[in-house]
């Protein structure tokens, strides 16, 4: 007889290479003190929308959207302590004769005077700035019935005055976040670990010991698994890759959609990045090789195109695909020893930003330090042991008696 076993998820924390990626992972994290403001947030701004007299009564549902319904929330593109967070605001029969610009309108002026630094009205959504740097997106939808659950039409005007341009856009968010739900198991070991560091970085480690076993049950900005976590990364690369860049980026939502095709449990942090980046370049080349765009469509709707807005040309998504090329074959070459160590802290830090890489390593340092102080070493996998040095993350001390290796280590000593 068989038995299939639930998959537990490997501690990234265990392996040198993974190690260092969890650690940028948790710098780029939407930290405890505003995890527990964003649930309150959003749902204040239902309240105030239902005090107003334009939208009293006429919220049907309310709900996350994108990163934020999929645990994979991480700082705004450019920036180490911004973060931006979606809701869907489903509309009732009040708004079905409006047109996109006017019910954009009618939410813009509902919220006007909400306390908050500042509201902007966008194409799709009405943006509420914080002062502390979170950004709230409110997209007022209208339900499409007869289709799966939630499925809406979007507005997409651009404003002041309406133009030809102006339409509802087909979404399914929530049938989104099931489908990825359900494609990235949760992964309890994994879970666990990445929480309980994800508390003590805040200096929560009380409350994360005291919580670490409740980690499956919560649902709200706790990365479940290593597919998210590559996830996590992966657009962080694109943030750093395209921080200067005026045009359109590749969406959120299409390498969303991509993590949860590759999702495997059970697999390393570092060989989950990889696999992630080269399932979209096998898509991308396969697609320029016909002369033709990326398609990628929500798979629970397919009038719901992730690439409505990117690539605009084959150029440009082909140019995505080199450096997802440039991420695989440093993973690559990290994975197998073939990097000096102040090469790899240079590479990481062209990967995914000077501050974090930086901050991920002093970390390590500190942890590594009080480990040795305490008899709880560390070794690389080819027996070095990791040790601490001033300023820096230790090369590791490898046994002479075992035959050199390769000139290689997993953290570099000068940060």
């Amino acid at each position: 007889m068989n038995i299939q076993l639930a998959p537990t998820g490997l501690n990234p924390f265990d392996d040198p290479l993974d190690r260092i990626l969890a650690e940028i992972a948790l710098s780029i994290q939407l930290p405890p003190s505003l995890h527990d403001k964003a649930k309150s947030r959003y749902e204040a701004v239902r309240r105030h929308l239902e005090g107003t007299t334009a939208f009293f009564d006429q919220i049907e549902h309310f709900y996350p959207q994108g990163s934020m319904a999929i645990d994979a929330t991480i700082s705004t593109r450019g920036t180490d302590d911004e973060y931006d967070l979606d809701i869907v605001s489903q509309l009732g029969d009040r708004f079905r004769g409006m047109t996109p610009l006017e019910i954009l309108a009618e939410m813009e002026t509902a919220l006007a005077d909400y306390p908050v630094q500042r509201v902007l009205r966008q194409t799709r959504c009405v943006t509420l700035f914080y002062a502390d740097k979170m950004h709230l997106d409110v997209t007022p939808s209208l339900r499409v019935y007869g289709t799966l659950d939630r499925e809406s039409l979007i507005t997409h005007a651009k404003g002041p005055r309406r133009s030809a341009d102006d339409r509802f856009v087909d979404m399914n968010a929530f049938g989104f976040a099931q489908w990825y739900a359900g494609r990235t198991p949760l992964e309890p070991r994994m879970a666990r670990e990445f929480h309980r560091r994800w508390l003590d970085h805040a200096g929560l480690a009380a409350r994360a010991d005291a919580d670490v076993d409740d980690v499956p049950d919560q649902c709200h900005f706790i990365v479940k698994n290593t597919a998210t976590l590559a996830l996590q990364l992966l657009k962080r690369f694109r943030n750093i890759r395209y921080a200067n860049y005026d045009r359109r980026i590749p969406p959120s939502i299409m390498l969303s959609y991509y993590a949860g095709l590759a999702a495997q449990p059970n697999m390393s942090l570092g060989a989950m990045l990889a696999r992630l980046a080269s399932w979209i370049i096998r898509d991308i080349e396969q697609a320029s090789l016909y002369g033709r765009l990326l398609h990628v469509a929500n798979p629970v709707c397919e009038a719901d195109v992730f690439t409505d807005r990117w690539p605009e040309s084959i150029a440009q998504q082909n140019e995505f695909a080199e450096h997802l090329r440039d991420l695989v074959r440093s993973l690559e070459s990290m994975r197998k020893g073939e990097m000096f160590p102040n090469t790899m802290m240079d590479v990481l830090r062209s990967d995914f930003g000077d501050r974090v890489v930086t901050r991920a390593a002093n970390q390590i340092a500190i942890e590594v330090g009080g480990d040795i102080q305490q008899s709880h070493q560390l070794y690389t996998r080819r027996g070095g042991l990791l040790l601490p040095s001033a300023a820096a993350v230790a090369a590791p001390i490898v046994n002479p008696s075992v035959a050199a290796a390769r000139p290689h280590t997993f953290f570099g000593r000068k940060i």
